[in-house]
């Protein structure tokens, strides 16, 4: 073949691959024929391109293509051209997560591998997850089952770690396996023959310390293309295969508490957001719940139920309530008297207090609030602060275990109380013996119950001196029917009577019970009738909403700004047969401003809220504004009215208007104090000065109350006064105001804004000293009034900051 048609046929293939792709028919068809050439004219063709790519001309994707072509053409040829080219190609590969596939880049592996040099496992690793991709071809996944090694992807933690441990290789072989949603029986059956020969416990002693890296951030990372997702905080998605199979491996081992926590943590692990991307890799967090709802025991049962209270993630969670109705129906019982039965003791032998003996010391374990906590006693029986040496040198294991236990107490002790919050609408009523036995004796149950008040047969109680009492001190000893108090339909002399008589006997709720919100219907919303604008024209952050939302028990799902629809955020009422909403939309318009990379709204502007029969069709509304309207099923009802508010229970509409106050309370960009400018364009400026120095909703109006009653207990005490919507705080240098609604601060003179950031050091939340010390609170999990709190005692000693971001204000 002449240089004429040699160089003739090489820029028709260029052309045709610059134009279109690999894939194309004619590009492929023209390829083929080159590849028929003779070896001769194939290393011309190759030359043609090794020339033009030297030149430097073209674009760099042109220039990868030409590297591309010469491998591809050259296939089978000694000596192909551009070899450090190509190397320092792959190099760059090797720190993607993923190519196009299109772009046949596993040729120039093919190449180096020809050429006798062996490729990076970084390569390697790359090749794998494309070929695990969505877009692939069976030509790129024959290529990259080529590679048995390394036997895991490198880059994360956990399977470094893994891979290090060479007696171990056949069991992450085996693990790679798992790439159906369960395990089929032939599965099992390999995974069982493969337990017994090593042993139980020596999988699980292997296993367990992986698991515990899962999540790591990448030993290396991965170079992110423009608009990618944050794949350096994604699963790898080859090695996400061998976590779903060691998960399926750690359920057909006998069971055992570290297990349970290992999958429990594996769950909540891969459900954990990257920006762009959403749930690391939900199917891996599937495989573990798939685990612990087929290991018998109460440790797996209290895990799934602790898991029931804290996944969001609607496909994980729907596993999660299965397994807790199989288990429940098995046993004939509720869902909600599994969820009581699977509550565990965790070695507690009276409520909330346990010894454990390790030689001659002895571990004192003590639930405060919702935290446990360690103390020792050393040989002699002196307290002391840590574990003593005796104990970390010889009980090094059954230490481990009791540091973990503390941890497994605390997590559940979240989950239960978030589990007797939900309980108001629930409309339970327990037998008394059960809910003894259940809840007031339950080892666990029991310290959060008895800082409840309930009422037994009609009359309200609550723990105290060892005996459930009445507002007047009687004591209860037995009785018929037990539910759960609501403030509710009682009178408001009843209301601040238990307030008293929780401060007099310094019980700490739980969560707010005595002094929780009431919210009655308004003339405003008996004048609209049935809907609500009472949280209407608000601006939330969306990603902050959607998280609170779901933890109360509501569905929503992320606006985008495309053109699409989707229904109001609802929550469901099954026991009261209503369905409440709260419409939302997108807003702003501007991509990259207003939205995330993937287009996802970071702010939604709020509307009515509103209740329908639980059966009535849904509304939709476009994701970034438009009116929502009914859309009807076919077959179903037609689209119905609004229920009238007059005619929702007191109890719902209080609960579900306390949940949106709490959603915009918490979620409101009113509340981020370096939001001052207004936020974009300063579009937000009005909202974000009537909502951070405006009038106090029903929650920041119980703050203001207890505020008044707490104040004068404090350190600062002389320094302080509530006065209307704010907490006055007088310092050396300024007097200041508080805001009880958004915890935002005006100091003299002519009220400037002074922006101190939570957490921040130096004030507003941690100070670097830990939280305040404020004395007696009647309630936990009001983060409000920690941070009022906190900023009070800062600015009552402003002579003694030190932080230069609020020192530079306050000389203004």
């Amino acid at each position: 073949m002449d240089d004429i048609r040699v160089e003739a046929m090489a820029d028709r293939l260029v052309r045709g691959v610059v134009d279109s792709s690999f894939h194309q028919p004619s590009v492929k068809a023209l390829l083929a024929e080159m590849q028929g050439l003779a070896a001769e004219d194939r290393r011309r063709v190759v030359e043609v391109f090794a020339d033009r790519y030297r030149t430097g001309s073209d674009t760099e994707p042109v220039r990868v293509k030409l590297l591309t072509l010469t491998a591809m053409v050259g296939r089978g040829l000694v000596g192909l051209p551009l070899a450090e080219e190509r190397a320092a190609r792959l190099e760059v590969l090797g720190r993607a997560h993923t190519f196009w596939y299109v772009d046949r880049c596993e040729s120039l592996a093919e190449a180096e591998e020809a050429a006798g040099r062996a490729l990076s496992p970084a390569v390697i690793a790359t090749v794998r997850r494309t070929a695990a991709g969505t877009y692939r071809d069976q030509e790129l996944v024959r290529f990259a089952a080529r590679f048995t090694e390394p036997v895991l992807n490198v880059g994360e933690a956990w399977a470094e770690r893994a891979m290090e441990d060479e007696g171990r290789r056949e069991l992450l072989a085996y693990a790679l396996t798992a790439k159906a949603a369960k395990p089929s029986a032939a599965w099992e059956k390999g995974g069982r023959a493969l337990v017994d020969g090593i042993g139980a416990d020596a999988v699980r002693e292997a296993v367990l310390p992986w698991l515990a890296l899962v999540g790591r951030p990448r030993t290396f990372e991965l170079e992110r293309e423009v608009y990618e997702p944050d794949v350096n905080s994604a699963f790898d998605a080859y090695n996400a295969n061998a976590l779903r199979g060691l998960a399926w491996l750690l359920s057909l081992l006998p069971p055992h508490p570290d297990t349970v926590r290992a999958l429990g943590a594996l769950v909540e692990t891969s459900l954990r957001k990257a920006a762009g991307l959403g749930p690391r890799n939900p199917k891996v967090a599937n495989a573990a719940v798939n685990s612990l709802a087929r290991m018998e025991g109460e440790a797996a049962l209290a895990e799934l139920a602790r898991l029931a209270t804290r996944v969001t993630y609607k496909g994980t969670l729907k596993l999660v309530e299965a397994a807790l109705e199989t288990r429940a129906a098995a046993l004939g019982l509720s869902r909600e008297e599994i969820e009581e039965l699977a509550a565990p003791a965790y070695g507690l032998t009276q409520v909330g207090k346990a010894e454990f003996r390790l030689g001659e010391a002895t571990a004192q374990l003590e639930v405060r609030g919702i935290r446990a906590v360690l103390a020792w006693r050393n040989a002699t029986g002196k307290q002391v602060k840590t574990a003593p040496a005796t104990v970390r040198r010889d009980h090094t294991e059954e230490l481990r275990e009791l540091k973990g236990l503390t941890k497994d107490i605390d997590k559940s002790l979240s989950a239960q109380a978030e589990r007797l919050d939900r309980q108001f609408l629930a409309r339970r009523r327990w037998a008394y013996g059960p809910w003894r036995e259940r809840y007031l004796d339950h080892p666990l149950v029991g310290t959060l119950a008895r800082r409840l008040i309930w009422t037994v047969d009609g009359t309200a109680v609550c723990f105290a001196d060892g005996a459930l009492r009445t507002l007047a001190g009687a004591p209860l000893t037995e009785g018929a029917a037990v539910e759960l108090w609501h403030p509710v339909g009682r009178g408001p002399a009843e209301v601040a009577a238990w307030r008293e008589w929780l401060e007099r006997h310094a019980v700490t709720q739980p969560f707010k019970q005595a002094h929780r919100e009431v919210y009655l219907l308004t003339d405003a919303e008996r004048t609209t009738r049935n809907y609500s604008n009472r949280f209407a024209a608000h601006i939330l952050r969306q990603h902050q909403f959607n998280s609170l939302a779901a933890a109360r028990g509501w569905s929503n799902r992320l606006r985008l700004c495309v053109d699409d629809s989707a229904p109001p955020a609802t929550r469901e009422l099954p026991q009261w047969g209503l369905r409440a909403e709260y419409w939302i939309e997108g807003e702003g318009q501007d991509y990259g401003i207003d939205t995330t990379e993937a287009g996802t709204y970071l702010r939604l502007r709020t509307d009515q809220v509103r209740f329908y029969p639980i059966d009535a069709p849904r509304n939709r509304a476009g994701t970034y504004g438009g009116r929502y309207a009914m859309w009807p099923v076919p077959g179903r009802r037609r689209t119905v009215d609004p229920l009238p508010l007059k005619r929702i229970p007191e109890l719902v509409l209080s609960e579900v208007m306390r949940d949106v106050d709490l959603f915009v309370g918490v979620a409101s960009v009113g509340n981020d104090p370096t939001w001052s400018d207004g936020g974009p364009q300063g579009r937000f400026r009005e909202y974000w000065n009537s909502y951070g120095f405006g009038e106090l909703n029903q929650s920041a109006e119980t703050r203001r109350v207890l505020l008044e009653r707490l104040v004068p207990r404090l350190a600062i005490a002389d320094r302080c006064t509530v006065e209307g919507r704010f907490l006055h705080v007088r310092g050396e240098l300024h007097t200041y105001k508080i805001h009880l609604g958004s915890g935002n601060i005006l100091m003299t003179p002519n009220d400037q804004y002074l922006c101190i950031v939570p957490g921040g050091s130096g004030g507003g939340g941690s100070g670097g000293s830990g939280a305040p010390d404020t004395g007696y609170l009647p309630f936990e999990g009001d983060r409000t009034l920690a941070v009022i709190l906190s900023k009070a005692m800062l600015l009552a000693k402003d002579t003694e900051i030190t932080d230069p971001t609020i020192t530079s204000q306050l000389r203004r």
